[in-house]
């Protein structure tokens, strides 16, 4: 499990290999990862924009940036929480992600929120540095 708290926005990541949906003997490796996002501030804000930052073993680099999460920009108030899975396909067998969200509280001021950066390893299989 990886955490990040910023502007009192926490963020949690668990990433799990998928191995029914990867094909090791094709190059590719799929990852999901259930995000768990809690607002521990005292104003309610809505989660508007992500930006993704995905590294693989060999370092190529993808950025992925867009709406919301999900198809929804979810609206958080205080003590609450929002959850979802996503995935991640890759070429190689292991590699890193790590991201930002856009939030906006309700007088309109946005603000950038920390994803932590998270590993993705076959289960098993040797890491490899960068």
């Amino acid at each position: 499990m990886y955490r990040a708290l910023t502007h009192d926005i926490e963020i949690t990541v668990e990433p799990f290999y998928l191995e029914e949906q990867s094909e090791p003997d094709e190059n590719r490796f799929v990852w999901g990862y259930r995000i768990v996002i809690v607002n521990h501030s005292d104003d309610t804000v809505q989660l508007c924009d992500r930006y993704w930052r995905i590294t693989d073993a060999v370092g190529q680099v993808d950025e992925i940036s867009g709406e919301g999460v999900v198809g929804e920009q979810p609206i958080l108030a205080p003590g609450d929480q929002f959850e979802y899975s996503s995935g991640c396909p890759l070429d190689t067998s292991s590699g890193m992600m790590v991201g930002q969200y856009r939030m906006e509280r309700q007088d309109g001021e946005s603000f950038m929120v920390d994803i932590p950066a998270f590993s993705l390893d076959v289960p098993g299989m040797a890491r490899t540095l960068n």
